[in-house]
């Protein structure tokens, strides 16, 4: 379990959104002035795995806006992930992806992550990393089942919510909504306007 200690660093070679390969791509010295988003995919030139990438790679700029940068991660070497990126949509590939995909052949990083399956390939591990290199939010998703970008956003607005107002975010809280005083009044007084909206 990660979630509140500090994530684990890697330097390893990526394909960049240019599409330039570098041998030296750094966690922490990519982190965006909000954190990072850092999510792992099983392989490429897969089935599921292209939809939530070309995801995240349209709401790249969302992420942004936010001050939170996206980077990828799978097993695969820095050339496959800049062929795939390189091969049209219509003909398995996955096109310009706008996030930098880091090569982890000797399975470090993903092991650091605890989301190696079987010695083989990462689960569909996403981890929301703070400014100060904590991991926040972790969700881990077995092999057939694709994730939700849009929640990975959410938690992005909440995490960036408390640490602005130092309040805490209730059950389905989305961006513009109030948030709740993390005490007994503060719960009180939020769960007598909004009970029925849970």
């Amino acid at each position: 379990m990660l979630v509140t200690k500090k994530a684990p660093n890697f330097t390893a070679q990526a394909v960049l959104a240019d599409n330039q390969i570098v041998p030296d791509f750094e966690l922490y010295k990519n982190l965006g002035k909000n954190g990072a988003v850092l999510f792992f995919w099983p392989l490429d030139f897969t089935f599921v795995c292209p939809s939530e990438i070309i995801a995240f790679s349209n709401r790249v700029e969302k992420f942004k806006e936010r001050g939170v940068n996206v980077i990828g991660v799978s097993i695969d070497s820095q050339f496959t992930h800049f062929a795939w990126k390189n091969t049209p949509v219509d003909q398995g590939g996955v096109g310009n992806i706008q996030f930098p995909m880091v090569a982890d052949i000797d399975k470090s990083i993903t092991r650091s992550y605890d989301i190696l399956l079987n010695e083989s390939v990462a689960l569909r591990g996403s981890f929301l990393i703070d400014k100060n290199q904590t991991i926040r939010h972790a969700v881990i998703n077995d092999l057939p089942l694709g994730r939700n970008v849009d929640e990975m956003l959410r938690m992005v607005d909440a995490l960036l919510f408390h640490e602005e107002h130092g309040e805490v975010c209730p059950a389905g809280w989305q961006k513009g909504d109030e948030g709740m005083k993390a005490d007994a009044k503060g719960v009180a007084s939020y769960l007598a306007k909004h009970k029925k909206d849970l």
